[in-house]
């Protein structure tokens, strides 16, 4: 392009201006993930930002709630349309997994499954919201694919019923009721 600052889209006679962020966003990669592949990326990043929190802040929970949220919204955007519902149900598996470096456990397994059981109940808060993110995002794209198959099926059939063929008086001439109502007879008999 040359110097323009945003995309113009034609559609149906009307022209739509795209904001440059939205164009700078459809710039970036987008990965269709599976099911399972949306669940063990968010599982794994998770974890390895659990692991960070641990390392560089001790592990608190705020910054890792924090970095839970785009991981969501990330895992709910890059799984493919024929698995939007699994993006609400691994997010919290991820949730999951990744707390496990930041609950901080001491004594063995059971010090530690104690710690990741006492974490989730501390901050289902974040755990919610994350949760709610996939699920909105999941839905709106759902929607939106719903949409774009129901469109084309609607531009069909309204074109056969009255598009740019049909004539305006077609129901009258074919014998339909407007004949009736205003044939010749009552016309002749007005005059």
């Amino acid at each position: 392009m040359t110097g323009e600052s945003a995309a113009v889209y034609r559609a149906a006679g009307r022209t739509r201006r795209v904001p440059p962020i939205v164009l700078a966003l459809r710039r970036l990669p987008s990965p269709r993930l599976t099911g399972l592949g949306g669940g063990l990326f968010a599982a794994a990043l998770m974890f390895a930002l659990g692991t960070l929190d641990w390392l560089l802040f001790d592990g608190s929970p705020t910054v890792y709630g924090v970095l839970f949220l785009p991981v969501c919204a990330v895992t709910a955007l890059w799984v493919r349309p024929a698995d939007l519902v699994t993006a609400p149900i691994c997010v919290p598996i991820a949730f999951a997994v990744g707390i496990v470096p930041v609950a901080g456990g001491t004594g063995g397994f059971g010090g530690q499954a104690m710690a990741v059981v006492t974490a989730l109940a501390l901050h289902a808060g974040w755990l919610y919201a994350g949760t709610l993110v996939a699920g909105v995002i999941a839905t709106v794209r759902k929607v939106r694919l719903m949409g774009r198959r129901r469109g084309p099926v609607k531009a069909g059939s309204a074109g056969k019923a009255g598009g740019p063929g049909a004539k305006a008086g077609g129901a009258a001439k074919a014998g339909g009721p407007g004949a009736k109502a205003g044939g010749p007879g009552k016309a002749g008999a007005r005059r």
